[in-house]
Formats: structure tokens, C-alpha cells, sequence
């Protein structure tokens, strides 16, 4: 999966370990084109969207600094308190959230911390976003379940070939013993 489509703006996705990631900095050009990292810096300055970012770490990365984000989330919504996706993902060893940079950059999300932020940018967008990713999904398993039939078919083709230049060699072994047996008499 590469492009989601919806309401004619593309979101950009990359596969990582198996995990779908969708990218917020695609969504956040819904609220403000021209500066969408903005966008995810104000939504990551959230008490409740540290608490949900936290406790979605907490249940799916092992590897989560939870004594390093204590202290974010006793700062976080205050005035003076900033976060940048870089500095979650470094401070708290979060997978949640992805930075690249370069073409395709962006900071992308594991798909349900894209969906709650988009929900955050628009209600609206976040079905449509939600319905689109799905179709695409069930698209995605369509194509495999076609290819995996296909795969078996040619398997079985392979197979039934290959039976049948055993029985092949078989016939053909058994008519030189054959042959071979009454000189040995």
C-alpha cells in the first residue's frame, strides 16, 4: 500500500515490520497546507494526546521508556511545554510513530494513532480516511487470496508435470530391467 486518496488529497502509507503506518503530516495539510508540521506539533503539545500515545505504547512496544514519558505528561498542555515527533520517538523509544526524512518524508503513524489524529483535524475526514483505508485493506487481501490462488494452481500443474515424468522415467526404468533381466538368466 502506497497512496490513500481521500476527499482528493493523497496520504501517503508505508509498511514497517509488518505494521501499517499512515502519514499525520498528509492528513494535517487538511488544516493548514502551507505548514502541517505545526499541525502535528500542536496536537503532540495535548495532555490527552500524550495519554493516549502513552498507553498505546504501553500495550504494543515493549521497548517503551514509560519512566522518561512520566514527566512529559505532567507538562504537557501547559504553555511553555513543545514536542516534536522526533523528540517523542527519541525520549520514549516509541514505534507508534515514524520520522523519515527526504522524498516521501513525513512523520507517519501506526493506523490507529493516524486515525485519532485525524479525528483531531476533522470528524469528517477522519471517516472518510477510515473507509478508504479499509477498502484498500480488503483490496489487499482480494489481491493476495487471487495470488495465492494462482500460486496453487501453478503448484499443482508443477506437480501433476512432474508425476507424470516419473511415471514416465518409472515406465521406462521398468522396461530395461526388463530387458536387462532375461540376459542375466
Amino acid at each position: 500500500m502506497a497512496k490513500i486518496i481521500v476527499r482528493n488529497q493523497t496520504i501517503k502509507t508505508i509498511t514497517k515490520d509488518g505494521v501499517d503506518y499512515i502519514c499525520i503530516t498528509d492528513i494535517a495539510r487538511q488544516k493548514n497546507p502551507t505548514e502541517p508540521k505545526d499541525v502535528v506539533k500542536n496536537w503532540l503539545r495535548s495532555k490527552n494526546t500524550l495519554e493516549y500515545l502513552g498507553l498505546w505504547e504501553q500495550l504494543n512496544n515493549p521497548n517503551f521508556k514509560g519512566v522518561e514519558f512520566d514527566p512529559l505528561l505532567k507538562e504537557a498542555g501547559s504553555n511553555a511545554f513543545t514536542m516534536s515527533p522526533t523528540r517523542w520517538v527519541e525520549l520514549t523509544n516509541a514505534v507508534g510513530i515514524v520520522c523519515k526524512n527526504g522524498a516521501n518524508g513525513g512523520t507517519y503513524a501506526q493506523r490507529d494513532i493516524a486515525f485519532k489524529f485525524a479525528s483531531w483535524v476533522s470528524v469528517e475526514f477522519e471517516l472518510y480516511l477510515i473507509k478508504e483505508f479499509q477498502r484498500l485493506k480488503e483490496e489487499e487481501q482480494k489481491q493476495t487470496v487471487e495470488l495465492n490462488s494462482t500460486v496453487c494452481k501453478n503448484l499443482d500443474i508443477e506437480r501433476a508435470t512432474m508425476q507424470k515424468s516419473l511415471d514416465s522415467e518409472r515406465t521406462s526404468f521398468e522396461k530395461s530391467k526388463a530387458a536387462i533381466s532375461p540376459a542375466l538368466d
